[in-house]
């Protein structure tokens, strides 16, 4: 026990000194304007070297120290929420694992130095995602590690493409990579993105993680492993040209309204952080792809904050209703754990982005931007309806769990009582509030000029208002009326799992690839392969054998057929 304590202290205290030191050297970066290059030469082939460069720039440094922070923050909660469990040091070393790889893709401006956090991520991801080990966590782990697989490819591809350039410091060339021979390129460097950060069409291993422990869902869905295909994309933007942003800025629009949809039809209270969670990631790919990469890393910074503390009040409310995450088994829970309800507010409401709350600084002027800018109808509607649904199920959310009918057993023992749970929720808390506006101030020293009709300035508070009250008004009108949704179910199995994709993603992508190997294994390796080949030799030398000792056997009327044939023979032929 002494261990377990000190593990979880010890790593909090090393992981926060870190995160201050971090943040500290940021400020004075932002400041004085300042970057340095660490570079550490491995080995030269030809004129070309391969070499491990490290950057520390004020957008490393920041994002280094938030992780750190949120990591520290996550560790100590740890102390409490898997102390019953047998693995506890294998479980935090994993995590520190984890965090060390996205501290290295954080600071790699170079391709090749960049896979060691990169695929550090997908392997220690997908050792967290089997943690627990059932059928359900390994189908999820596999569906993580081989959906982040084909970015890994991506990535190897785009390393072989870059080699032309003379060398793999991408951060030096991003602003001369516009020729037609690097559009490959960076379609490859965007196709490695949207995998990590689970755009469409490789969405369905977001959900699917939740298998992990709660705390290393707070960490790997708030603020490491989903946000590093960002990240990277936010390192190449000044290289993204026009014939690949318009497909991401679609993409990832339609992957914020798909998760909004989906969320609003989901019972699993992991599950329906994770889509918010997948939401978010769209919003700030879509904003990206409009070239605004100092708004998407703004959200960045402000989400990991109040979603890595909206997945520790799930996880607290987890931990007493006897491990239930069915929303439905839950309600009323505000009366028995106040303080992890007033965090989950606050983060719910940040994630809505309410005035003067972290999400607010970010998530509005990302949606006046945008409106702003020069898109097209269909980007606006998904937009305006991303935003409505975001707002709709966080209510219905706080509905189901917090202020709903009391839906738990008779003898229930809730409450906040664990201070190692609560400290790092408060602390989070306070982030939730402060971040957005400090944040603002210091990123951006010259304010955005935002030139909008006054119906469009308050488009983004109607349409936020209008989807509080359906997904609460929806949801009260629900306990006394019939399920009239069953009259709708195609479309409402279509909207509530996530379009298809996790049963494209999995059974139906490798049907027919089961289905061919089945056949071959049935008529090429069970069939003629056995005939004509071991099974088929076998048998004909076999009966040549046979034959051989029958002919060979020493009988002596055999022996007499056999001259009396030859003698008929010879005698025929001479007459």
């Amino acid at each position: 026990m002494m261990w377990k304590i000190s593990m979880h202290l010890t790593s909090m205290v090393f992981l926060m000194f870190f995160s201050l030191t971090s943040l500290f050297m940021s400020i004075l970066c932002l400041f004085d304007k300042t970057c340095y290059v660490i570079e550490w030469e491995i080995l030269s082939i030809n004129s070309t070297s391969i070499v491990a460069t490290y950057i520390f720039d004020w957008m490393s440094l920041m994002f280094m120290g938030f992780v750190m922070f949120i990591s520290a923050m996550v560790l100590f909660y740890s102390g409490s929420y898997m102390e019953g469990d047998l693995n506890f040091d294998r479980f935090m070393l994993l995590v520190l694992a984890f965090v060390l790889s996205m501290v290295f893709l954080i600071i790699s401006p170079n391709l090749i130095s960049i896979l060691l956090g990169w695929d550090g991520l997908g392997l220690v991801s997908y050792a967290l995602v089997i943690y627990y080990q059932n059928e359900k966590s390994a189908n999820a782990g596999m569906l993580t590690v081989l959906s982040n697989r084909v970015g890994d490819v991506a990535i190897l591809l785009s390393i072989s493409l870059m080699f032309i350039e003379g060398s793999w410091n991408f951060i030096f060339y991003v602003f001369y990579l516009d020729d037609n021979f690097t559009t490959l390129m960076k379609s490859l460097i965007i196709l490695a993105a949207m995998t990590k950060s689970a755009q469409i069409p490789f969405s369905a291993w977001l959900p699917a993680a939740m298998a992990a422990p709660t705390p290393v869902s707070a960490l790997v869905h708030s603020s490491t492993l989903v946000t590093a295909g960002v990240y990277l994309l936010i390192r190449f933007s000044p290289a993204l040209s026009e014939t690949t942003l318009p497909t991401l800025l679609l993409l990832s629009s339609l992957t914020m309204f798909m998760s909004g949809l989906g969320a609003n039809f989901e019972y699993d209270l992991k599950k329906i952080i994770a889509l918010s969670t997948l939401s978010q990631l769209g919003v700030m790919l879509s904003i990206l792809s409009l070239g605004f990469k100092d708004l998407a890393f703004f959200h960045l910074l402000t989400h990991a904050l109040f979603k890595a503390l909206l997945f520790m009040c799930a996880g607290a409310m987890i931990h007493n209703v006897k491990e239930y995450q069915d929303i439905r088994l839950m309600g009323s829970l505000v009366t028995s754990m106040p303080l992890t309800c007033m965090c989950m507010n606050l983060a719910n409401l940040a994630l809505c982005g309410t005035p003067f709350l972290a999400g607010f600084y970010s998530k509005d002027l990302i949606l006046e931007t945008a409106f702003m800018s020069w898109i097209n109808t269909t980007i606006l509607l998904l937009y305006i309806f991303a935003t409505m649904l975001t707002v709709c199920y966080t209510f219905r959310l706080i509905f189901y769990s917090m202020t709903g009918e009391f839906n738990l057993a008779s003898f229930s023992n809730i409450d906040d009582s664990s201070s190692i749970m609560t400290s790092p929720m408060l602390a989070l808390s306070s982030g939730a509030i402060l971040s957005g506006a400090l944040l603002s101030w210091l990123i951006f020293p010259e304010p955005y000029i935002i030139c909008l009709s006054p119906f469009m300035k308050n488009l983004v508070l109607m349409i936020s208002i209008t989807g509080g009250l359906v997904g609460y008004m929806l949801n009260i009108m629900n306990t006394n009326f019939k399920l009239n949704s069953l009259s709708f179910y195609p479309v409402v199995v279509f909207s509530g799992s996530m379009w298809f994709l996790p049963f494209m993603s999995t059974f139906n992508l490798s049907k027919s690839s089961l289905i061919l190997g089945q056949t071959y294994s049935k008529m090429i390796d069970k069939g003629w392969s056995e005939t004509s080949g071991g099974q088929g030799i076998f048998k004909t030398l076999t009966n040549l054998s046979k034959l051989h000792q029958t002919v060979s056997d020493s009988n002596f009327k055999s022996f007499m057929k056999i001259f009396l044939i030859l003698t008929l023979m010879i005698s025929f032929f001479n007459i």
